[in-house]
């Protein structure tokens, strides 16, 4: 007797198990807490870049006791009364339970191998590092510092961009980010500007690509767009590499691609450059 397939295909199938963020995406090597921390959050075995917060950056960039954060108490308000499937009051409080910062930002002063300078650092766990009001007002204040002090501003960021939650108020930060850039300048002093993954949208159209010199981390994503959106805009194949760090510089849009183990002594040797005693 011939057999019938009562065979049902369904596409109810069990979800893979979550992936554990100290499982290296290149490599799936697996690692503690302690072990990223002392390798600065990167892996051993491919070298990849894990996400690395805003205050273990300054820890791994500044010399021991020299940073003194600033406006350090300058918090996000809700000045649209937005509101989606939550509150924005709700993200905000939860972002800053969640990463015990104030906002997306931290900026204060500090030394890296001695010379002194003025930082301002974005974390991108702080609602995906976002842009808003709050942000553009701290790296402005950042600007003027540094101006002041006569220091150049070093600048780390990790941003998805403006912030939807506070509409057309984010939007002009981009403007107000870029003028705070120009007095600095004006000041003559100069911005040295680190790209991490990802820098996106209004902030890699803003303030981040107006260094004097611009750098980034391995693999870092620096495109006003993510790949995926450009391709169903373009109906085309894009490169495996498309808006990478490793792209940037052979366009020429970048000056160099650094190791983030590498990153402070080339911080400090250009900071010897461009702060150098008169």
């Amino acid at each position: 007797m011939a057999k019938i397939d009562v065979s049902i295909e369904t596409e109810d199938k069990p979800a893979p198990p979550p992936k554990h963020p100290n499982t290296c995406p290149g490599c799936h090597s697996h690692y503690r807490d302690d072990e990223l921390e002392r390798a600065q959050w990167v892996c051993a075995q491919c070298g990849h870049h894990f996400p690395m917060r805003a205050r273990a950056r300054i820890a791994s960039l500044v010399d021991d006791g020299t940073f003194y954060e600033e406006a350090a108490d300058l918090h996000s308000e809700d000045p649209l009364g937005f509101f989606d499937l939550r509150p924005y009051t709700e993200r905000l409080a939860e972002a800053e339970m969640s990463t015990g910062l104030a906002d997306a930002i931290v900026i204060g002063q500090g030394s890296i191998e001695g010379r002194g300078c003025e930082l301002a650092v974005m974390d991108f766990a702080f609602m995906g590092g976002s842009m808003g009001s709050a942000v553009g007002e701290k790296f402005s204040r950042a600007c003027d510092s540094a101006a002041e002090r006569g220091v150049p501003l070093v600048t780390v960021t990790s941003s998805g961009g403006a912030r939807m939650q506070e509409g057309i108020l984010a939007l002009m930060q981009l403007p107000k980010t870029v003028c705070a850039v120009e007095d600095l300048h004006d000041a003559g002093q100069a911005m040295l500007s680190v790209m991490a993954h990802p820098t996106t949208g209004g902030v890699l159209a803003s303030f981040a690509t107006l260094g004097d010199v611009l750098l980034a981390e391995p693999g870092a994503l620096m495109s006003f767009a993510g790949p995926r959106v450009v391709q169903e805009l373009t109906r085309e194949k894009l490169s495996e590499d498309f808006g990478r760090a490793e792209q940037n510089l052979r366009f020429g849009q970048i000056d160099a691609i650094v190791p983030r183990p590498e990153l402070r002594a080339t911080l400090g040797r250009l900071l010897r450059i461009f702060n150098a005693p008169v």
